[in-house]
């Protein structure tokens, strides 16, 4: 059985020295380090812990937020580790051990819970997003161009002139004038 340790901040200015000695403190034969924002799916270092584990070892990090941004995120590496035979350990998070029958438990009911609560915000936001469709509200970015400008610029096109030409005179790029036709 070997632990090893998982450490992550999301900025260059950030410093790992911190979680390093809190996870060797633990016990960590070895410790996976990155400078990469949790929201990144493509963690290298990540990677190569997680392809490291074997049956019998155990994931370590400080806390939660160091290993996954979202609780989707969490369960999705938690069962990463599972599925190769090996446990998960928060230091700073006790409940979230899987090695011990009450913290899978609680991973199960939270990720149930975490999972129910983004369904719930989903379907609010869904039904704001309707209601304010309803009342008239446009998504989007803004149009660069009102329609009577776009109608003139159509007619402009038409008549021959170019789209940088055109696109120039509404202090727009060509691009847009482009969209157009």
């Amino acid at each position: 059985m070997t632990i090893y340790g998982y450490a992550r901040v999301s900025t260059k200015d950030q410093h790992l020295t911190g979680q390093i000695a809190e996870l060797e403190a633990a016990g960590c034969a070895k410790v996976f380090r990155e400078k990469v924002s949790g929201s990144k799916s493509d963690r290298a270092e990540l990677a190569k812990a997680l392809g490291r584990l074997d049956t019998g070892d155990v994931l370590v990090v400080t806390r939660l937020d160091r290993l996954a941004r979202s609780t989707r995120d969490l369960l999705n590496v938690i069962d990463a580790v599972t599925k190769r035979g090996a446990g998960f350990k928060s230091l700073k998070d006790t409940w979230a051990d899987t090695t011990s029958p009450h913290g899978r438990l609680m991973l199960t009911v939270l990720g149930g819970l975490a999972e129910f609560e983004r369904e719930l915000i989903r379907a609010r936001t869904g039904e704001g997003r309707k209601r304010a469709q309803d009342r008239g509200v446009k998504f989007g970015r803004p149009r660069k161009l009102t329609a009577h400008q776009r109608q003139e610029a159509i007619t402009r096109l038409s008549a021959g002139e170019t789209q940088a030409d055109v696109a120039r005179t509404y202090n727009v790029d060509a691009t847009t004038i482009g969209r157009l036709q």
